[in-house]
């Protein structure tokens, strides 16, 4: 089985920063994509930045978030980072991990349990 586990999340002003992190665990033969996601309460999920690992700095962002956000990955230790800078109010979501993975013949969309990111004053 795969796991992927969140950290990084909590409590920041308004102009503040934090890095999330996200780390794939179990049997894992490849990863490709790996992304985050987040939900506010009432709201959809949606996509804030997926990164590929077909070539490096193949990243795609939201429209909100670009120029704020930056996402990266290490493949040594299948873990993804998300770096956000000039946190607003309205970045406050559930933030969710996810990996397209393959841990046998084919690849899965695996979740995280998601963390929480406040941003208030």
């Amino acid at each position: 089985q795969v796991q992927l586990v969140e950290s990084g999340g909590g409590l920041v002003q308004p102009g503040g920063s934090l890095r999330l992190s996200c780390a794939a665990s179990g049997t894992i033969f490849d990863i490709n994509a790996m992304g985050w996601y987040r939900q506010a309460p009432g709201k959809q999920r949606e996509l804030v930045a997926i990164i590929r690992s077909v070539s490096v700095g193949s990243a795609n962002y939201a429209d909100s978030v670009k120029g704020r956000f930056t996402i990266s990955r290490d493949n040594a230790k299948n873990t993804v980072y998300l770096e956000m800078n000039s946190l607003k109010p309205e970045d406050t979501a559930v933030y969710y991990c996810n990996g397209m993975i393959r841990s046998g013949t084919y690849y899965n969309t695996y979740w995280g349990q998601g963390t929480q990111v406040t941003v208030s004053s």
